[in-house]
């Protein structure tokens, strides 16, 4: 059965808000129709659902796009016109090309057939690589299957600029309803509002229906229990979403495509803030992807990211956000920095009065591309504090690394760089790098290097990494004088002190765990909510039992995540981390509080 919804649907334009907010937000030029889920619709049933792009929002002519379900019909996928940015190592400056966005949501199987404007293909990819998407060419054409939602770079005759990104959705669930007096509601259409800035109260909800493009910033700002979600997209909007002062933020299923200024996603001093997948794309100068400064309890899942400076960076101190960072959890994500950093910790904090930035999760990453000619700028995977900040406890797990342009696979420093820091970094402490693998030949040499014996790094534990297939760890052939270092190769010195490379069966302790993690949580009750198990001794499974109804436990990061349905009131549960010499447990108390 085919039940796509496509162009050519009745047209709404509603803006649905409580008070004084509906009269804040009359929109400006709105149009267009609706792309609802049919709820008769059998849940088991192929389906793909598709939005057009409002007249004035631009379009790129360099592929065209088409998806179908098992017998069914093409249906025609609308592409956006991105923007992705080239530095001239030369002179500072370079060119901003124009790239190719399209998305639809689907469930089941569906082939999708991309054709290229330029005519025969001679060579064709689609990345990640390690999701080993199995495509055929005919022509001028690149066909292939999904059976799961996918975030892919398809690249035709080596041109990663005028590419297509393809990000193909699950189905929408939950939709809220435009009448709900707590939704804020866009339908589709182009959006915009009388300041550029569209300020959410708390317990609102901003939802973009799909084919719904807003051209202003989102803001959270002093609020809680508020929400950004769809399939619509913020463009050319400044500074994409600001979540500020805030607490029980959600964004989930938005497109950030081409910020006229600053970040796609900025989170400040705020707390329990989950971002799943976003789409941004950014071409503007410090044009950074999701930016976390002083913040606790954030979840990013499922993103991607191409953007003009950091993709993820996570700071602490900087303008008027103060305080540590810790409790912060990145995975099932893709990152693609055309300029400066993929990954990207420590930079600014508070001299003043010293901050730490702690329990850092990446896991299960790709990274598809790193270009920085600078080399203090440097590092798919850059830890350097500054501003005397103390980075600790770090892990990254599951991370595949594609052959970059230019740049570092590592950089690890305690920093004082003048132009930034107005201190040396305190120090790095702990950091477990496990099954990290790179397959290319531009990298340059990776960097791990403390400031002095007071400003060190400790403590750093390599297992499994893998460059180019060759395994840098205990077992190795190399000869006996030569580093672990020299064989990946890194340049590590005097001051990096018990650094390990371990192979994939060693042991990573010589004693079990013991649980760093509160023993008391609090969760607002239908709101998102993260409590993330920390441990010493590096961990490499976790556990819970008991937890509240809406929650559950990711084993490999021990991140527990979700929205509690329970009452109000507590629970208690069993946690537990475990490593090859055994497993701690804890008990801990989960209180519900009304929103």
């Amino acid at each position: 059965m085919n039940d796509t919804q496509s162009t050519g649907l009745s047209r709404r334009t509603v803006l649905q808000a409580a008070g004084a907010t509906a009269a804040a937000y009359s929109l400006l030029g709105a149009t267009a129709g609706t792309a609802r889920a049919d709820e008769a619709t059998p849940a088991s049933a192929d389906r793909i659902v598709t939005y057009p792009i409002p007249s004035g929002v631009p379009t790129n002519a360099s592929f065209s796009v088409k998806a179908r379900t098992a017998g069914g019909d093409w249906q025609t996928v609308p592409v956006y016109r991105a923007r992705a940015k080239w530095i001239n190592a030369d002179t500072g400056s370079g060119p901003v090309y124009n790239s190719s966005v399209a998305t639809f949501d689907f469930r089941g199987t569906v082939e999708v057939a991309v054709t290229s404007s330029k005519g025969t293909i001679a060579s064709a990819k689609v990345r990640p690589l390690s999701y080993d998407t199995q495509f055929t060419v005919s022509g001028d054409t690149v066909t292939f299957t999904l059976t799961e939602p996918r975030n892919l770079s398809i690249e035709i005759n080596g041109e990663i600029f005028d590419n297509l990104q393809l990000h193909a959705n699950p189905i929408e669930t939950h939709v809220p309803d435009a009448d709900d007096p707590d939704v804020i509601y866009f339908g589709p259409g182009l959006h915009t509002t009388t300041d550029n800035v569209l300020k959410v109260p708390s317990g609102k909800t901003v939802y973009l229906a799909g084919g719904a493009v807003l051209t202003s910033r989102v803001e959270f700002v002093n609020v809680e229990n508020a929400r950004l979600i769809g399939r619509g997209v913020l463009y050319n909007s400044p500074s994409g979403v600001l979540v500020q002062y805030a607490k029980n933020i959600e964004i989930d299923g938005i497109l950030v495509l081409n910020p006229s200024s600053g970040y796609s996603v900025t989170v400040g001093q705020s707390k329990q803030v989950t971002i799943r997948d976003l789409h941004s794309y950014s071409a503007g100068q410090w044009g950074d992807g999701i930016d976390i400064f002083s913040s606790e309890d954030v979840l990013i899942d499922g993103v991607w990211m191409r953007n003009s400076d950091d993709c993820i960076a996570i700071y602490t101190h900087r303008w008027d956000y103060y305080g540590d960072v810790r409790n912060i959890t990145v995975r099932n994500s893709t990152l693609w920095a055309d300029v400066a950093h993929p990954i990207n910790v420590g930079t600014h904090g508070n001299t003043d009065a010293p901050e730490t930035i702690e329990n850092l999760v990446f896991s299960n990453i790709d990274i598809l591309d790193h270009r920085e000619p600078q080399m203090d700028y440097q590092g798919c995977i850059a830890l350097n504090p500054g501003d005397s900040n103390l980075l600790k406890n770090a892990r990254f797990q599951d991370i595949r690394v594609e052959d970059f342009r230019w740049g570092q696979l590592i950089n690890m420093r305690v920093m004082y760089n003048t132009k930034y820091n107005t201190s040396i970094g305190r120090g790095i402490d702990g950091v477990y790098i496990k099954d990290l693998s790179y397959n290319g030949t531009h990298a340059n040499p990776s960097i791990m290097v403390g400031y002095d014996a007071d400003h060190a790094i400790k403590n750093v534990t390599f297992q499994n990494l893998v460059i180019n297939g060759k395994a840098i760890a205990n077992g190795m052939k190399k000869p006996g004088w030569y580093r672990f270092e020299d064989m990946m190769p890194a340049y590590a010195n005097e001051h990096v002190v018990n650094t390990r490379f371990l192979n994939s069966t060693e042991a990573t302790s010589t004693d079990k765990p013991a649980i760093t993690s509160p023993e008391k949580a609090v969760a607002t009750k239908n709101q998102v909510f993260t409590y993330l198990i920390t441990a010493d001794n590096l961990p490499t499974s976790f556990a819970a039992e008991g937890l509240p109804k809406g929650l559950s436990i990711d084993t490999a990061t021990g991140l527990i995540s979700g929205r509690v349905r329970d009452n109000v009131g507590g629970c208690s549960a069993t946690v537990s981390a475990t490593n090859s010499i055994g497993t701690a447990t804890q008990t801990v108390t989960f209180t519900v509080e009304h929103p």
